[in-house]
Formats: C-alpha cells, structure tokens, sequence
C-alpha cells in the first residue's frame, strides 16, 4: 500500500549531503529513502528508549525481590556459553 507523502524542506549543510548522495549511490536509492529511513529509525529509537525509562521507572518504584536476582544471577552463570 502506498502512503501519501508531503514534500517537506530539510536544511542540510554540503558536506552531509555529499554523504548521503555518496551512500545513497551505493545503496542504488536515492537521498529521500535515506532521509525517510533516518527518521524511521530516530523513532524507533526513541520508542525503544521510552520503553527503557518507563522499565527503570517501575524498578524504582518496586525494586526487584533479592532472591530473584540472586537466581537470575546464578541460573546466567550455570547456562551461559562459553565463550
């Protein structure tokens, strides 16, 4: 399915596009992909980082039971690979 796009000017300075023209060529795509692909991806990780602070928020407010971890920790060391 094919979204609706809208043009949107971004102010970039030579040297980042040269790059991106550069890595764009390489990728046999173009500058608008890398540009889209980039900002999928500044989401994503802002998404993954939320979901990061919301789980370190809830061990605050009840921290983890000693003796889980004390498992945990023990049960990673017997079934970890060697490495």
């Amino acid at each position: 399915m094919v979204m609706a796009r809208r043009e949107v000017l971004v102010q970039l300075d030579d040297v980042l596009v040269r790059q991106l023209d550069e890595l764009a060529a390489r990728l046999h795509t173009n500058r608008s992909e890398l540009l889209r692909r980039g900002a999928q991806a500044v989401l994503a990780a802002e998404d993954l980082a939320a979901a990061d602070r919301a789980l370190i928020e809830a061990y605050r407010r009840e921290p983890p039971d000693p003796l889980l971890v004390q498992s945990a920790r023990r049960l990673a060391a017997e079934h970890s690979p060697a490495w």
